[in-house]
């Protein structure tokens, strides 16, 4: 091998059928660990391509321009106080002599080292506290089995693993990995790198497809793996090309519909096959008398297929399937799934029949036997709480009172039918699909879905007032009852999904326009658990924890840290009207005289913070001297009226931008004013001078905020 020379490295652990869910993740942690430490290590270059791949056996990665030896490096090692390592007469103590030669640098054991050529110094320099000997020495560069070697190990300990099994190697080890590991090929362009994982040696050959390919496959060089596995082996090596394949077949398969293609779903499927082909299959058209969202669950979550949609989004009784098989006759292969689905969809039908013999309202009392919290009661109790909720919040919505309780009511009863039993994601939609054929009211239907609404960022919100009311109450009930017996998110655990709650709650309030009180919220929402043994009313802790996820909102719309600082560190109690006063402070930013205001605004609310108590009720003109201290008095009297009046019209920008017309008052104030002064009077009157000044500088929004 020649040294230094740069060539694609190829790593594979060949293993039995790894878990989908996990195999995109284990894929991708797999190839970034690998090329991630031996990037540290210095064996890569800035021109080192990382190329992932994952099929159902196989974790593997392919890196190009990776050294066979890492290059020296510098290594500088804190030996000891230099008050230590020299005596009185500045020779070397025994301390570091015995120091340095354990180090193999005894011979630098000397009164003035620099002297000595070679690689290797021992110089002085002081660390921030005291004087310290340090030696500077030039390591050798590895070679690559030996940095390879610890990158897989490391790399393989660190794998995001869902669950670990335990199994026995021929010659009686036992292993942990994630599953049964067969293989290991580890090639430096055409030589093995003879290193050691999982109780396997490297070498160069690999499984081909199951079914498709005979035998092993012999790599011959690091650049032929991906061509190899597919010209010979039948594998698609690359996840994210197997993926693209499998689109790109669907849509051709689709004709003149549309194929549905979840993210998830797509990623799923490329998980299960190495060879993608894609099969149409047929069902009864019969079952497209069922919501076609039970279908469309059906074929995505039993059997992994993907359903049609003509032009209209409505669903074709056709649907498509990803096999792992290649053949000339897929009839046998189309007629078994085809014979799997009709059960499946059989099922499906047989359930929504069933469920519309009994109406929605008459489920209810059955909730009463689902326990939501041991804590906190059944579901029927959250019902009830939640119907409470909704009742103090329909009149501030305008929503009507009986159609928000009929539909409180209602929201989870389809938690006891069989559809939901079966699909537990359909919860809410075949309410609504329930409460049509019961003859509800259409609001009452629509809120009885969208009750859940939104389901996660982005998605979409409640229509109208009595979907939003229902759907603030039941995100309320939740925050509230759990915050209520401590069981607060920590970290990245949130079993309960309280954040999403919070963000919903925020969203519908800011999105929808809808000025509520938060407190008034919170208040009504912890006053609904009042018969709830065990249950603590945490108003604060709450009201905190909306206003965390509130400026993570605000800043994932775009708005920088002092920005949202400036609206939301005084903890408002209405937010709807957040983005225009954040709209309001952007451009106050961007202004000549922004900066120099927001510095003073920050030196105002400091000396009111330490002495504002000290300020008088209100500012005595009389008291105010001529010059500086009556003519900041005199702009902010015309000011405020202004400022209130484009604040209480909600021109928020007209309101920051008039405050421009004060710079030079403010300026001139601070050069000429002393506001301690010695006089208790004066000094009283100046403080309540700055608070009104304050006040009116920080009508909508805290500008001090934005000074650096």
């Amino acid at each position: 091998m020649i040294v230094n020379a740069t060539q694609t490295l190829l790593v594979e652990l060949f293993t039995e059928e790894l878990p989908p869910k996990a195999l995109k993740r284990l894929g991708e942690a797999f190839a970034a660990g690998v090329a991630n430490d031996l990037r540290e290590r210095g064996y890569l270059t800035a021109s080192s391509a990382v190329t992932p791949y994952a099929t159902p056996r196989r974790l593997a990665v392919t890196i190009s321009d990776v050294a066979s030896t890492a290059p020296d490096a510098e290594v500088v090692d804190k030996l000891m106080p230099a008050k230590v390592a020299f005596g009185v007469d500045g020779e070397p103590t025994e301390a570091l002599r015995k120091k340095l030669a354990a180090l193999g640098r005894g011979h630098l054991a000397t009164r003035a080292p620099e002297a000595i050529d070679g690689p290797d110094r021992r110089y002085m320099a002081h660390d921030g506290k005291a004087d310290y000997v340090y030696l500077r020495s030039l390591a050798k560069g590895q070679p690559l089995v030996r940095g390879l070697q610890e990158a897989l190990d490391e790399t393989i300990a660190k794998l995001p693993i869902p669950k670990v099994m335990s199994y026995q190697r021929p010659d009686g080890s036992t292993v942990k990995f994630v599953r049964p590991a067969h293989g290991l090929i580890a090639l430096h362009g055409a030589d093995i790198v003879p290193v050691r994982v999982l109780d396997l040696e490297a070498g160069r050959t690999t499984g081909g497809h199951r079914f498709l390919s005979r035998g092993q496959r012999t790599i011959a060089t690091a650049d032929a793996y991906a061509p190899t596995l597919e010209a010979e082996g039948k594998v698609v090596p690359s996840f994210a090309a197997r993926r693209a394949r499998i689109v790109v077949g669907l849509e051709g398969a689709a004709g003149d519909a549309t194929p549905i293609m979840p993210d998830a779903l797509l990623d799923e499927v490329t998980a299960l096959v190495e060879w993608p082909v894609v099969y149409m299959g047929t069902f009864d058209p019969a079952f497209l008398t069922v919501p076609q969202e039970c279908l469309i669950l059906t074929m995505q979550l039993n059997q992994k297929y993907f359903a049609l949609a003509d032009d209209s989004g409505k669903l074709v009784n056709r649907f498509l399937l990803v096999s792992n098989i290649e053949t000339r006759d897929p009839a046998a292969i189309i007629g078994g799934n085809e014979r799997v689905l009709r059960a499946r969809l059989a099922d499906a039908k047989f359930f929504f029949d069933q469920d519309r013999r009994q109406r929605l309202d008459t489920r209810v009392g059955k909730l009463a036997s689902i326990v939501f919290h041991n804590k906190l009661g059944s579901q029927a109790d959250r019902m009830n709480r939640v119907r409470s909720i909704a009742g103090m919040l329909a009149p501030l919505l305008g929503a009507d009172a009986g159609e928000v309780d009929r539909a409180a009511l209602l929201a989870k009863a389809d938690l006891v039918t069989d559809m939901v039993g079966e699909f537990p994601e359909l919860q809410g939609l075949m309410g609504r699909y329930y409460a049509t054929h019961d003859g509800e009211a259409p609001v009452v239907a629509t809120a009885i879905e969208q009750h859940y609404w939104p389901k996660g960022a982005g998605a979409p919100l409640p229509d109208h007032a009595v979907a939003q009311t229902v759907a603030l109450a039941d995100k309320l009930e939740t925050l509230a009852g759990m915050f209520g017996i401590g069981q607060v998110p920590t970290g990245d655990k949130d079993p309960f999904a309280l954040r999403r709650a919070a963000l919903g709650v925020i969203r519908i309030l800011i999105e929808r326009q809808r000025a509520l009180s938060l407190a008034q919220m919170v208040d009504g929402a912890f006053a609904s658990f009042h018969a709830v043994p065990g249950v603590t009313a945490a108003p604060d802790a709450l009201l905190d924890f909306i206003h965390d996820r509130l400026r993570g909102y605000l800043r994932d719309q775009g708005y920088t840290a002092t920005q949202v600082a400036a609206v939301v560190d005084a903890r408002p109690d209405r937010i709807a009207d957040l983005p225009s006063r954040l709209a309001a402070v952007q451009a106050f930013a961007a202004l000549p005289e922004s900066a120099a205001l927001a510095a003073a605004n920050k030196r105002i609310v400091n000396i009111l913070r330490k002495s504002g108590a000290e300020a008088a009720p209100a500012v005595d003109d009389a008291r105010l001297t001529a010059g500086a201290e009556q003519d900041l008095f005199a702009i902010f009297a015309r000011l405020g009226p202004k400022v209130d009046t484009d604040y209480g019209n909600g021109d928020f920008a007209g309101a920051l931008q008039a405050l421009a017309a004060a710079k030079p008052a403010v300026d001139r104030y601070f050069e000429d004013v002393m506001v301690m002064a010695d006089d208790p009077a004066i000094r009283a009157n100046r403080l309540a001078l700055l608070r009104d000044v304050a006040t009116t500088m920080n009508r909508v929004a805290d500008i001090s905020k934005l000074a650096q």
